[in-house]
């Protein structure tokens, strides 16, 4: 059934929303919170899985990036469900189905139905993650990017909490199904909170009564800025999970790291992740052209650094935290800003669809490539490859970009 959404109360000044609004919008953030526990136990878990089934390097790289397939498949229509449907529905559908994804991977009986499972869990995110932006960029548009940045790093929080709690689940069970089921049910039970809890006057905001609009911004998906970020988000979805779905399986398998010290060494990328909202506000800041570039040759570097030249944990451990601030906190999320800023705002729900589908879109094949290029040529010249030259070229694109074309807040 058909929701009009411009029938919704407006919403408060975001310059001081009101507590209700920010616990509201904190109960949202913490159902992605799950979501990211999820993501970064499975890569930390891969080396078990792959023991267990007998999984080829590539096979496993791509069990871990596939649910970006799912995602890229489904962040193009939710985006035109957006337009027709509750926003706080579409969010709890693609929560459902990324729970249930992730509980029928522990009962995978081989790669095939694995696979299905973990592309399925990425259709589920997609929709999540694709009304969460729309959410987060129309209830506090002073600070679309901010918001943004709130959205990812409540995922670094996950990424926190999420090996650690998988490590207590995996000692309690024995087994890597344990920590998978348990978070698959932690997310039915954020889906009746949010049910509960979180009204439409935060979901379905489309208009404001306190004189703030959003002005500027192309009327068409079709113009210069969203092609550019198109194409960067291409770049960003082969460099990001090149590094979350080989990184952890490249410490244990080439480096014999212990799983221990693997499961913290990417807490700690998640403590990079956290610093989000300052990525975020140097979006809201600073020229796009300059926060991209300088991000993007920043991945350039520590890419090279990761693969090829650090050896000791501490030297991983400072490079992961880095790599989440820079290229999780700064270029994803300013992706997910830009693309929203880069039209009106009557295209904000099609261009976050834009944004999951060609980041996922390519993300989707990202494990599987550094692993095939490990395979053949070593670790180093993978990340040189993947994540190095690719980055240098998102530099050099970012110069295209034209900030005085995009949206911005206005009373």
């Amino acid at each position: 059934m058909t929701i009009h959404t411009d029938t919704v109360a407006p919403a408060r000044d975001d310059a001081s929303p009101g507590i209700a609004m920010l616990a509201m919008f904190g109960l949202l953030l913490a159902s992605y919170v799950v979501n990211a526990m999820d993501r970064q136990i499975f890569p930390l878990l891969a080396a078990d899985v792959r023991k267990e089934y007998g999984f080829s390097l590539a096979d496993t790289g791509l069990l871990s990036t596939i649910f970006t397939l799912g995602m890229a498949v489904a962040g193009w229509p939710t985006g035109y469900l957006l337009a027709r449907a509750s926003r706080k529905a579409v969010l709890q559908i693609g929560i459902a189905i990324f729970s249930a994804g992730t509980v029928l991977t522990a009962y995978a009986t081989g790669f095939a139905d694995m696979l299905i499972y973990r592309a399925a869990t990425g259709i589920g995110e997609a929709m999540q993650l694709t009304a969460l932006i729309a959410i987060a960029t129309t209830a506090f548009t002073r600070y679309r990017s901010v918001a943004v940045g709130a959205i990812n790093a409540s995922f670094g929080v996950g990424a926190i909490v999420g090996p650690l709690l998988a490590g207590v689940v995996l000692s309690f069970h024995g087994s890597w199904h344990g920590p998978i089921m348990v978070f698959g049910v932690i997310g039915f039970v954020a889906m009746a909170v949010i049910a509960l809890a979180v009204r439409p006057a935060i979901t379905e905001v489309q208009r404001r009564a306190d004189g703030v609009q959003v002005v500027g911004g192309a009327s068409t998906l079709l113009n210069r800025n969203t092609v550019i970020l198109t194409v960067l988000s291409l770049i960003g979805g082969l460099i990001i999970y090149g590094y979350l779905g080989m990184y952890p399986t490249f410490l244990r398998e080439q480096l014999h790291v212990a799983p221990a010290d693997t499961g913290a060494i990417m807490s700690i990328y998640g403590l990079g992740v956290l610093c989000s909202l300052i990525g975020g506000w140097f979006g809201d800041r600073f020229s796009p052209r300059a926060v991209f570039g300088l991000a993007f040759l920043g991945a350039a570097v520590l890419g090279f650094l990761l693969f090829a030249y650090a050896q000791s944990f501490a030297a991983h451990a400072a490079l992961s935290f880095l790599w989440g601030f820079i290229v999780s906190g700064t270029i994803y999320v300013n992706l997910a800003g830009s693309h929203v800023k880069a039209v009106d705002g009557a295209l904000a729900g099609r261009a976050s669809g834009v944004f999951v589908t060609s980041l996922y879109g390519a993300a989707a094949i990202a494990g599987y490539l550094i692993g095939f290029i490990a395979s053949l040529a070593g670790w180093g010249q993978a990340g040189l490859i993947q994540i190095t030259l690719l980055s240098v070229a998102g530099a050099v694109l970012a110069l295209g970009l034209d900030g005085r074309a995009m949206s911005h807040a206005t009373r």
